[in-house]
């Protein structure tokens, strides 16, 4: 670091002079502490001289510095006083000249390029016009004042119209319009799901005679050819009413929003004399279902009762509570019939679309983000018997919650890499644990899908849970339950004014759970809710 240095006596002045600059040996957590100068100056050298006397002696340290100056000022400082062993008393004096030098040095590049841009462009070689449109296109990109409106998408503007139309006379049509479609898509999965039953019936009567064959004319290698032909048959077959779906799914939502689109723009036209008809309701046009279909939903007598209570010590808030007994799935699903309690639910859902008040639900799931088994494949089901004209499908949905699933824990594996450097056994086995499972959810995660098209909820909350909910000796500190805070402090930030929640934390009961079981689990969970109501009411 101090090679090629030269020292010269005379005249009771001593020179130091170093012929390699500062700023180009700084390694390690210096580097780390870099403060870059903004702009550009003309890059170089320049000698920073400072003169020390000391009695009747003078003392002259010369440092070659690299400009832009791209280290910490301090830093810079301090290696000074340690490389030359300069006294303590020079410290603040050395410190003050070292960043008036710096400073003066920089402003002065920046009037040296200021002076070379302004002679570029008295010459000629820089196009005076097109430097005035990059400069106006910077200045209102930067400045709020004159940057121009950002543009509606689509989704905006079909937002607004939609918004529009369900709080004006022709919410009846929209929602005929929508029951309407729901039929049509309902009547294909019907379809759909007789096809399949009349092929594993038919696949199964074949397994059974070869394997009444077995070992007798054929052997176990026929028995798996006729195996994997079934399931190619079944891929095949479900794969075709997929993209029947698909297909039909995406001709609806078109028509259904260049509809709303039409009907909006008729309405703020007074001169339209045919909107009367438009939004006029015939009832030859609604598609009444048809007994005996298999799909029909049927009612069940509710039990329910309903309490209004006062959460606070001082600032009181209050809340509605509902206690009801149902299938958690019974608040997405649609009626076919058109009894005005059903028409009412669904008008209500629609008219809160757009609006701060919106209405969630909990299901339990596993850590798998899927639509495969369980509740999950039911709710999908559910989802996908009405288009959604408003969001993307179930299925898409997922899809993007996966790739942010693998990008979080991406990111978190990284980052305890390098925090502990995989020293730590435990940390080093969960690390491992997470990269086998790089889209798999822990417990007490969740994943949210919106929805338009259920029946009385906007929004669903996927928490993951374990068979350990189904003990009885969980606690408040449970993976579960802090889940459950944590979706309670989303629905206070995002204007989710009603949820609904699996008091019993199951979806299913079982023999285990007792009278004394459930009524622990419903304290524990009334608790959970009670305790985040009124601490995010001592906050908003």
């Amino acid at each position: 670091m101090q090679t090629g240095c030269s020292v010269a006596w005379g005249s009771k002045t001593v020179v130091i002079t170093f012929s390699h600059p500062l700023s180009s040996p700084l390694k390690g957590n210096e580097l780390k502490k870099m403060k870059p100068n903004r702009g550009k100056t003309c890059a170089g050298e320049r000698d920073y001289v400072y003169m020390l006397s000391a009695g009747n002696q003078h003392f002259v340290l010369t440092v070659p510095l690299k400009f832009p100056v791209q280290e910490n000022i301090s830093h810079l400082h301090g290696r000074l006083m340690l490389l030359h062993n300069l006294p303590c008393f020079v410290e603040n004096d050395l410190k003050q000249s070292l960043n008036k030098f710096i400073e003066d040095e920089t402003i002065k590049g920046y009037d040296r390029e200021a002076e070379m841009a302004l002679e570029a462009v008295k010459s000629g070689e820089v196009d005076i016009n097109q430097l005035a449109e990059t400069w106006a296109k910077a200045y209102k990109e930067t400045t709020l004042e004159y940057a121009k409106p950002e543009e509606n998408s689509w989704d905006e503007d079909f937002a607004d119209v939609y918004h529009d139309l369900i709080h004006s006379p022709a919410s009846e049509t929209l929602l005929n319009l929508e029951h309407n479609y729901f039929v049509s898509i309902s009547e294909l999965i019907s379809e759909r799901d007789v096809e399949l039953k009349k092929l594993q019936e038919r696949q199964g009567a074949e397994m059974d005679k070869v394997m009444q064959e077995l070992g007798k004319s054929l052997t176990d290698q026929d028995v798996n050819s006729l195996a994997a032909r079934h399931f190619e048959s079944q891929q095949d077959l479900e794969n075709k009413w997929t993209n029947e779906l698909k297909q039909s799914t995406a001709i609806q939502k078109q028509e259904y929003q260049e509809w709303v689109i039409k009907l909006h723009h008729d309405l703020k036209n007074p001169n339209n004399s045919s909107i009367s008809d438009e939004i006029k309701v015939q009832p030859s046009q609604l598609r009444d279902s048809v007994e005996g279909n298999g799909r029909i939903y049927e009612e069940q007598s509710l039990l329910e009762e309903s309490f209004t209570i006062h959460l606070g010590a001082q600032l009181k808030t209050m809340h509605n509570l509902r206690l009801l007994r149902a299938d958690m799935l019974d608040f997405c699903k649609h009626k076919r019939n058109h009894r005005n309690g059903v028409k009412l639910h669904r008008l209500q859902t629609a008219m809160s679309l757009y609006s701060t008040s919106l209405c969630g639900l909990v299901l339990l799931v596993d850590n798998r983000i899927s639509s495969y088994s369980g509740i999950k494949r039911d709710f999908a089901t559910v989802c996908q018997e009405c288009t959604d004209f408003h969001f993307p499908g179930i299925q898409e949905q997922l899809e993007i919650v996966q790739k942010v699933v693998l990008k979080a824990r991406a990111q978190r594996s990284n980052k305890a890499k390098r925090h502990h450097g995989n020293k730590d056994s435990g940390i080093e086995d969960k690390s491992k644990n997470i990269e086998r499972n790089q889209s798999n959810i822990l417990q007490g995660e969740f994943y949210i899908t919106r929805h338009s098209n259920l029946s009385e909820i906007h929004v669903a909350f996927h928490l993951c849970v374990d068979d350990n909910v189904r003990s009885g000796n969980i606690t408040a500190r449970d993976p579960a339950i802090m889940g459950l805070r944590n979706i309670l402090k989303v629905c206070c930030t995002h204007d989710i004014t009603t949820i609904s929640i699996p008091l019993l934390l199951v979806h299913d009961m079982s023999e285990e759970m007792t009278i004394p079981w459930c009524l622990k689990r419903a304290e524990l969970v009334f608790k959970c809710v009670k305790g985040m109501l009124v601490n995010v009411s001592a906050h908003f």
